[in-house]
């Protein structure tokens, strides 16, 4: 951990933390006391500082509101049984906040001021860090332009912040899902690999027009021929087809999902087949038919594995089969969590230690 930067540090004087009930966090509504402000203007970051969470002041021609230019990432913390805090996998994080950027036109993020500033926000907020199974500290970095002028060009100036929340679970059961086969979420050539805020704001519609017919989210299509698996709602889709981990290979429209590297990590540690290339609804449809597709999941930062119960297509349901209590899902589920909490060692060190 580098310490060559000063973060001048604004205690608040009336923490939330005593009516805070963990036992009942609906995800993303529940802020920790401070967050992280940083600010780049005349071709460089300016000194950052921890500050008492709250609204601040933009102007009405922010250039973010009006062009798109903002960029986030999601993270979590976890406790261990001896209350030491530590982040997942932080430096890929960084990585793709940064691979961002460049698609954004903004500028990158230093190391320093990225693992600095998050160490010492959660260090200060530690209080914040849920210890019950299932449970972390979500951690949500972003930055925006901030020049107030209306002009399609790239910003001059911009504001990095991380904000942080205890959350539980995302999703409590297995999700019902269908492919899309008219809206597109990102094309080859696009912004989908980034994460930026445009990407989300675009799939809302269709996805409510998806929970209109019953369905929880939906299964993204490419973009030409509407026949290959893309992501599935904001998650990375995985299949299990008779033994085997398939999952669509990375592409400028699809995001390279943190969650997703671990999961294929763990599945290659355990000698499993992994495939990364391009998944057609039909062949999943086949496989489901034929009997050969054990599983469908998602797989993300704030689910972590959420399981795939139901698959539309075309105006038809397919049921999946109940994954068994050894299932592929299962095992990497547990495996993840015992890393997170420090009850199975760490062999990749994806935990870094706040």
């Amino acid at each position: 951990m580098l310490d060559t930067l000063t973060i001048r540090t604004q205690r608040t004087t009336a923490s939330r933390l005593p009516e805070t009930d963990f036992a009942r966090l609906d995800f993303g509504k529940t802020f920790s006391d401070h967050m992280l402000v940083a600010d780049y203007h005349d071709g460089e970051w300016q000194e950052p500082q921890i500050v008492p969470y709250g609204d601040m002041a933009v102007s009405p021609a922010n250039s973010a509101l009006h062009y798109g230019q903002a960029i986030f990432e999601g993270m979590k913390a976890y406790k261990n049984q001896q209350g030491d805090i530590y982040i997942f996998r932080p430096y890929d994080n960084l990585q793709r906040l940064n691979a961002s950027a460049e698609r954004m036109c903004m500028p990158t993020v230093p190391e320093e001021l990225f693992m600095q500033g998050l160490s010492q926000l959660i260090r200060l907020d530690a209080a914040w860090v849920p210890n019950a199974a299932g449970s972390a500290l979500y951690i949500r970095p972003f930055m925006f332009a901030t020049d107030g002028m209306l002009g399609v060009r790239p910003s001059d100036s911009y504001r990095f912040m991380i904000i942080t929340c205890p959350v539980g679970l995302y999703y409590n059961k297995p999700l019902r899902v269908r492919f899309e086969e008219k809206y597109v979420r990102s094309a080859e050539g696009g912004a989908g690999y980034a994460k930026n805020a445009g990407n989300y704001g675009a799939a809302m519609y269709p996805t409510k027009l998806a929970q209109q017919e019953g369905y929880n989210q939906l299964i993204w299509t490419d973009a030409s021929e509407h026949k290959y698996v893309e992501e599935s709602g904001t998650m990375n889709a995985i299949f299990v087809i008779d033994g085997r981990v398939v999952t669509p290979a990375l592409s400028t429209s699809i995001l390279d999902g943190i969650t997703r590297r671990s999961v294929l990590q763990l599945a290659r540690d355990w000698g499993m087949p992994v495939e990364e290339r391009k998944v057609s609804a039909l062949e999943i449809l086949q496989a489901q038919a034929n009997g050969t597709l054990e599983e469908a999941f998602g797989v993300g930062t704030a689910a972590t594995i959420a399981p795939i119960a139901v698959i539309g297509y075309q105006g038809q349901d397919y049921t999946l089969p109940t994954p068994s209590a050894g299932a592929f899902s299962h095992r990497v589920s547990a495996a993840l969590a015992d890393i997170r909490s420090g009850e199975a060692p760490d062999p990749h060190g994806w935990m870094v230690r706040v």
